[in-house]
């Protein structure tokens, strides 16, 4: 049966469309004291499958509540999918002191299940850090479905190196283009310094890809440095559109096209599911 978590319910449903498994009835409750629980009262299958992105501290509590019900109702398999790992970026110390709260995070979530799906963490080695197996899943490819199919000599171009081969992914499943990428620096958690690349951009379409957007701010200098140059339209993909507090108004304000991401964290500009991905990989 395919478990959902609150903040994964349209992804749950698309997943067990996708793979044939019922979905479970869930329900969600939040105490006078603020505690959460999470129950699935009707749950009756041998194999669990979690699917829950931890996009908040509340999040993680829901999930290892979901697995320990699940276990509770006699699940003997529990497969927990990721489609958004929250803590993923906090993947090392850096002062004295500093816990590595992704690894924190794996151990947890590796005591109530079997195996780990993860879609697209944004350091692939996190899957080190669990105590059962881990993989990833990637759903990159997906984002180019929902791009226009005129665009005009296309440019797939990422915020830094780190991520060109999300754009790279993204430009192949699409069928045709070019891919490139920014000189990032972060100069603090807010703050980024963005150098132009030498590719000719004038008058063609840029596809900005990217596995997050969290506050939009590179994405926002990056396409400044598109507009500078002269390129026709900028489109933002992303696997996951966290776009916390005014990032989807800074990306519209710079003058985006349109932005697209998936359903691994649910926004309205979801506009396309991971589903099927996750599916082949269950």
């Amino acid at each position: 049966m395919i478990v959902s978590g609150s903040t994964s319910q349209s992804l749950a449903a698309a997943l067990a469309e996708a793979t044939g498994e019922p979905l479970a009835h869930v329900e969600f409750e939040r105490f006078p004291d603020g505690e959460l629980m999470g129950k699935v009262p009707d749950f009756s299958a041998d194999r669990a499958v979690v699917v829950a992105s931890t996009d908040s501290s509340d999040a993680h509590v829901e999930l290892l509540q979901l697995q320990d019900a699940v276990r509770e109702a006699g699940a003997e398999e529990v497969v927990t999918v990721l489609p958004y790992m929250g803590y993923a970026r906090q993947d090392a110390a850096f002062e004295p002191g500093e816990p590595v709260s992704v690894r924190a995070m794996a151990r947890a979530i590796s005591t109530g299940t079997d195996r780990v799906l993860t879609v697209n963490p944004h350091e692939p080695d996190v899957t080190e850090h669990f105590t059962v197996p881990a993989e990833t899943v990637d759903a990159a490819g997906r984002l180019a479905d929902p791009l226009p199919a005129d665009l005009t000599d296309p440019v797939f171009c990422s915020p830094d190196e780190g991520a060109i081969d999300i754009a790279a992914t993204v430009r192949d499943a699409y069928g045709s283009g070019e891919t490139d990428y920014f000189e990032k620096t972060r100069l603090s958690g807010s703050e980024v310094e963005i150098e132009p690349s030498d590719t000719d951009v004038a008058g063609r379409d840029v596809v900005l890809t990217d596995d997050i957007i969290a506050t939009g701010s590179t994405m926002s200098e990056s396409v400044a440095v598109l507009d500078e140059r002269g390129a026709a339209r900028v489109f933002v993909t992303c696997v996951h559109p966290m776009l916390a507090a005014n990032a989807h108004t800074k990306l519209a304000r710079a003058g985006v096209e349109t932005i697209y991401g998936t359903d691994t964290i649910e926004r309205p500009v979801s506009a396309v599911s991971v589903a099927p991905v996750v599916a082949d990989a269950l």
